[in-house]
């Protein structure tokens, strides 16, 4: 008999709506497992007081009829060190908001309260949710789970090493530059970066660049899809908002993709990976994946890198200011990171005109690459350019300039869709051949505002080279 930890987050819901499992009896079988089995770095904060109580919530609405909820009322989760809670130590990561309690709760954690989902706590991020990598100073290493002296991947690394690990069904994230996507390469999940303006900033709005946004982390891509449908959504005064969903995007999941125009480049977009600079079973999954698109009857077609070299200077200037943005409690700036201090003194040399003029021309290349992809329904890359690597493999606190190129070089195609606000998946579709298997993604993206596309493409693949039965190490 399957353990309750080996059902999807959408069955573990349909058990709770039938009253054959209650909401409670899942939440004290995930604190259990988290109090137990994290030495993945998952978790900073556990919080099983507020988390029973909430499931004490879920499992009083009714089981059917209007009131009843979505199909993951009662389904445990957590939520990510960056995000407000109120009430709940949010610490973004850094020694430096060691005592911020907030009080108030951002949209991500009101949705994902208001749909009745528990959550066990705080998940470990980067200080800041900066780094590819998360390794916060006063807490362990986020580790993937099928080989736990290596990297998780940043900056939801806390995040997906909780799901892989099997100490949540689900979690949300958060992706700035590839920081739900690297995370689910490391870790053998599925991680969606929805659209620009798809989920609400409430209430800080703190990205006037519009590369940041909330999305999912899962083991399947319903799973995915399910918790983007709880989190999808405006709030008034939001500065901009993706268009009302044609249906679910649970739904989306169930429609067959038809034949689609598939573009394809593994050509590194941020940093030149000359000489053999991407692993070589990255270029295998990526050879795979697109030899199982064109078995599902869809064309394949290679293209040119749609953003120019120039994007990436511009990219680093948006980058480094929005480091420098963050109001660090006064006495506490030499807490921060050698890296966070790096980046944040590059945002101030940065004047506010230059700053404009780079938010422009940043505009003006998404424009440009969406105009080149506007014939294609999907785009497919690599999404990590190496397995999991060792814990510490990336990090130079000694050189922060050296630690940023290497973060580079291990994710040199990610932040391309955060740039154009497009969505983008990364799907576990390879393994490597080591005497541990090390999970490898591959990255699916589309046109703006088109989910449905996309979660549709990415079920089918699913379906036709499943990966759910795979189980990390101690499970």
């Amino acid at each position: 008999m399957a353990e309750l930890h080996d059902l999807t987050a959408l069955e573990q819901g349909a058990l709770v709506r039938r009253r054959e499992v209650s909401s409670l009896e899942l939440t004290e079988h995930y604190l259990e497992r988290a109090a137990r089995l994290d030495d993945v770095g998952a978790f900073v904060t556990l919080t099983p007081g507020r988390a029973r109580e909430q499931a004490r919530a879920a499992d009083g609405v009714p089981a059917t009829g209007d009131g009843a909820g979505g199909p993951l009322r009662g389904v445990p989760t957590a939520i990510k060190d960056l995000n407000l809670t109120a009430g709940v130590p949010t610490r973004f990561g850094s020694r430096a908001f060691a005592d911020f309690v907030p009080d108030v709760s951002d949209h991500v954690t009101l949705s994902l309260e208001a749909a009745g989902l528990p959550s066990l706590g705080k998940t470990s991020t980067p200080e800041l949710g900066s780094p590819c990598y998360t390794e916060p100073d006063g807490a362990p290493p986020a580790v993937t789970p099928w080989d736990r002296t290596r990297m998780a991947g940043g900056s939801s690394g806390g995040a997906a090493a909780a799901v892989a690990a099997g100490l949540v069904p689900v979690a949300q994230g958060s992706d700035g530059g590839g920081s739900i996507r690297i995370p689910a390469s490391c870790c053998g999940l599925v991680g969606l970066k929805p659209s620009r303006g798809r989920i609400s900033g409430f209430p800080a709005y703190g990205d006037p660049v519009g590369l940041g946004t909330a999305g999912s982390l899962a083991r399947t891509v319903r799973d995915a899809a399910a918790l983007l449908d709880v989190m999808a959504g405006r709030r008034a005064g939001d500065p901009s908002w993706a268009p009302p969903p044609r249906e679910s995007f649970l739904a989306s999941c169930d429609r067959d993709p038809g034949r689609l125009r598939v573009a394809r480049f593994s050509a590194p977009v941020i940093t030149d990976l000359t000489g053999g600079g991407v692993h070589g079973e990255v270029l295998t999954a990526y050879e795979d994946a697109s030899r199982l698109l064109e078995s599902l009857g869809h064309d394949v077609v290679d293209v040119a890198v749609p953003l120019p070299p120039e994007a990436v200077a511009t990219f680093e200037t948006c980058w480094a200011v929005l480091t420098a943005l963050p109001v660090v409690p006064p006495g506490a700036e030499p807490l921060l990171r050698p890296l966070t201090r790096w980046l944040a003194e590059r945002g101030r040399a940065v004047s506010a005109p230059d700053f404009g003029l780079a938010i422009g021309a940043m505009r003006r290349h998404a424009a440009q690459a969406l105009v080149d992809l506007e014939p294609y329904d999907a785009v497919l890359t690599p999404t990590v350019a190496q397995p999991p690597l060792p814990v510490g493999a990336i990090r130079d606190d000694a050189d922060p300039a050296r630690d940023f190129e290497n973060q580079k070089a291990f994710t040199p195609w990610t932040s391309a869709w955060n740039v154009t606000g497009m969505p983008a998946i990364s799907l576990p579709l390879h393994w490597t051949a080591d005497p541990q298997p090390l999970p490898v993604g591959v990255m699916l993206a589309a046109r703006p505002a088109e989910e449905h596309v996309l979660l549709a493409l990415a079920a089918q693949v699913e379906a036709a080279a499943p990966w759910h039965d795979r189980r990390p190490p101690r499970w």
